[in-house]
């Protein structure tokens, strides 16, 4: 097991093994929370790892925020890749993380068939957690609870990737069961080394986890 990743074996508690209590839901971005998504993001906050989105969704919120939940949700159109290709969107879901204030984003995204990936996508799973909200915890919970919706659309595993010194990230990820698999590096978003995990979704709930 990669020395960097330590196993993080206590889903429900926060990086210092605190217990944390369950108040943690993921909600499908609606007008209602979008008022704590704009702050998050005129805060610096970015919910893309690869890039600095902020200004740009602040921006269009500003502009016509119903319009931009429609883009955020919407399962057609093509995204832009760091090296300005535009591909086709793949099948997405989109939650936000929530406590009673916004937490963070989480989503996922598959082909429909299938449990591999086109070569440009990073993993099933994307997630940033807004720095006030980190150490408590809640990467992992949300990421526990989207794999359920992975379930849903026909996954039996999923791959994961995480910046290869980004040791929440790792922990939030072995927690659910990732296990390992390799170092990469995939030149279309730079030179950047990262890690690749799975997770089986063919064990039951909780099997794995302390």
């Amino acid at each position: 097991m990669l020395e960097a990743c330590l196993r993080h074996d206590a889903l429900g508690r926060d990086d210092s093994g605190n217990v944390m209590p369950a108040t943690l839901k993921l909600v499908e971005p609606a007008l209602e929370y979008l008022a704590g998504y704009a702050d998050a993001l005129g805060r610096g906050w970015s919910p893309n790892n690869i890039r600095d989105v902020s200004a740009e969704q602040l921006a269009a919120i500003r502009a016509d925020g119903p319009a931009f939940l429609t883009s955020l949700l919407g399962q057609d159109g093509t995204i832009t890749l760091p090296d300005g290709s535009r591909i086709a969107k793949l099948p997405s879901r989109v939650r936000w993380m929530w406590d009673g204030e916004f937490c963070g984003q989480i989503g996922l995204r598959w082909q429909p068939g299938t449990d591999a990936l086109p070569s440009h996508v990073l993993g099933h799973f994307g997630y940033a957690v807004v720095p006030w909200k980190r150490r408590r915890g809640y990467a992992t919970q949300a990421l526990r609870m989207m794999l359920q919706d992975a379930r849903a659309v026909g996954l039996t595993s999923i791959e994961i990737t995480a910046d290869k010194g980004n040791i929440a990230s790792c922990r939030a990820i072995e927690a659910n069961g990732g296990g390992f698999v390799e170092e990469f590096v995939e030149p279309r978003y730079g030179e950047d080394v990262r890690l690749r995990f799975r997770i089986d979704l063919g064990a039951a709930d909780g099997e794995g986890i302390a």
